[in-house]
């Protein structure tokens, strides 16, 4: 048996003790509640089962997972069911990918007031993607997207960003027709960041004049009035990136784009090297160096301050829907897009059962649910429930991964 790869989960276990004891008056509950989460995902503290091959009589033990969206072990089969729901509302048109990003100090502000700050960047991104595509100087039709919320880089640093897939074109102001925005060229950026850093700044005065901003450490002085309008004036100079990726090829690949997308935490495993003296390795993507993949090692403690600083507030929601893909009206919009582009609706609606859509969801991920690892034909089948630890958890030792 290979050695097995190191995972986020073994440097919480390993670091994580250290970590309280040096911090813990500057971490938040939340913070707190996801590092547990972590440390126990997927371990006897949990319970689960022992599953045997109906074949060669393999077994293996799998625990349970926590559930927590911040954990890079718990998104997969959350990913799964979530396309597989959203699967029937792709159109046969083509998707663009915008992305909406805020500068250092107004990243700053949002990190220390994530609830409003998050809440403002989504509002002004979709405010600016609606307004600008209803121009009719411009697309002159009323569209509907996905919008995605990232708080991170490459290198786990602050940088908070909305993603937003949204069709190429929309519904006409008069709900009759649909319109076709022009071969790959949705909207011009130019427009939309100029927008979106309006209705931003906007927003952002409001929340101050209002109280709901707070301003700590570093970010103190800006409290005062006159600061805080200096502040705004220096950002309005400020060129704001929007920026617009081509056109996708088909719904399908749309589907697999948005699907890594939607569910993606911080950092994946897959990114992680190694764990030696106290000291973390991973990848990352340099792209003011041409995407160039380079490697970065932090002490465990940064590394795992840096995986922090990308907690969300408890209930804050990450992923939302906009325009005609709105909750409240989603379905009804999409049937009279599907009318107006001459295709046929959905034959199955994704009201399925709970079951069903376990079953469907298991089977996008891997057939490793179920086939044997050993043997590769027999399938595992569940013979003995193990009840959740009772007694205090003790992490154990994080692997050797030097």
């Amino acid at each position: 048996m290979g050695k097995r790869a190191l995972e986020v989960a073994d440097i919480f276990r390993l670091h994580g003790p250290a970590y309280r004891e040096a911090h813990g008056g500057r971490m938040s509950s939340m913070q707190r509640r996801v590092m547990r989460a972590i440390e126990i995902c997927r371990t006897a503290v949990l319970g689960g089962h022992v599953e045997e091959c109906d074949r060669r009589g393999h077994r293996r033990i799998r625990y349970n997972s926590r559930g927590n969206r911040h954990c890079n072990k718990c998104q997969s089969l959350a990913r799964a069911r979530w396309l597989e729901k959203h699967r029937a509302q792709l159109l046969p048109v083509p998707y663009f990918h915008v992305v909406f990003t805020v500068p250092g100090p107004i990243a700053s502000l949002a990190l220390h007031n994530k609830r409003v700050g998050y809440g403002i960047l989504f509002h002004a991104a979709a405010r600016a993607l609606r307004r600008i595509a209803v121009d009719p100087s411009h697309l002159g039709a009323k569209v509907g997207f996905l919008a995605v919320l990232h708080s991170w880089g490459q290198n786990l640093q602050h940088h908070p960003h909305v993603h937003c897939i949204v069709p190429g074109g929309g519904l006409s102001l008069d709900g009759r027709r649909w319109v076709s925005c022009r071969p790959n060229f949705f909207l011009p950026v130019r427009a939309l960041s100029r927008l979106f850093r309006g209705v931003f700044l906007h927003c952002l005065q409001q929340a101050h004049a209002a109280g709901k901003l707070e301003f700590r450490g570093s970010l103190e002085r800006f409290g005062a009035p006159g600061a805080f309008a200096a502040l705004m004036k220096t950002c309005r100079r400020m060129e704001w990136i929007v920026y617009a990726k081509p056109p996708f090829g088909g719904p399908e690949q749309v589907l697999d784009y948005v699907g890594r997308y939607t569910h993606r935490v911080a950092i994946s495993n897959e990114r992680l090297i190694r764990l030696e003296d106290g000291r973390v390795t991973f990848r990352w993507k340099d792209y003011r160096a041409g995407n160039k993949q380079k490697l970065m090692t932090l002490d465990a403690g940064e590394f795992i301050r840096r995986y922090l600083l990308h907690v969300l507030p408890r209930g804050f929601v990450r992923i939302r829907h906009f325009g005609w893909l709105a909750n409240t009206h989603r379905e009804q919009k999409l049937a009279l897009c599907r009318k107006l582009l001459g295709v046929d609706q959905p034959e199955q609606q994704q009201e399925a059962s709970a079951e069903a859509l376990e079953t469907s969801s298991a089977s996008l991920i891997s057939a490793s649910f179920t086939i044997c690892p050993a043997c590769g034909q027999g399938r595992m089948a569940v013979i003995e429930i193990i009840d959740p630890m009772r007694a205090p958890y003790q992490p154990a030792p994080a692997i050797d991964s030097s």
